[in-house]
């Protein structure tokens, strides 16, 4: 999804971003049962790539059906 809401590149000042989520796991019983309970919003900018993760919080529900 590309947007240009607000968004300024603090590397190059482009206007224009891709945004994006990740999911990782946490330690080594999320890895082991191949959970994903840690996500983010990345923020890149289409022009040099500079990228920015966001924390988000993941609720209960959302963690079973990881």
């Amino acid at each position: 999804m590309t947007s240009s809401s607000g968004y300024r590149c603090p590397k190059c000042q482009c206007i224009t971003c891709d945004t994006d989520q990740i999911r990782v796991s946490g330690g080594f019983w999320s890895s082991f049962f191949d959970v994903g309970n840690r996500r983010y919003n990345a923020v890149i900018c289409v022009q040099c790539g500079y990228t920015e993760f966001y924390k988000r919080t993941v609720s209960g529900m959302q963690k079973v059906f990881d």
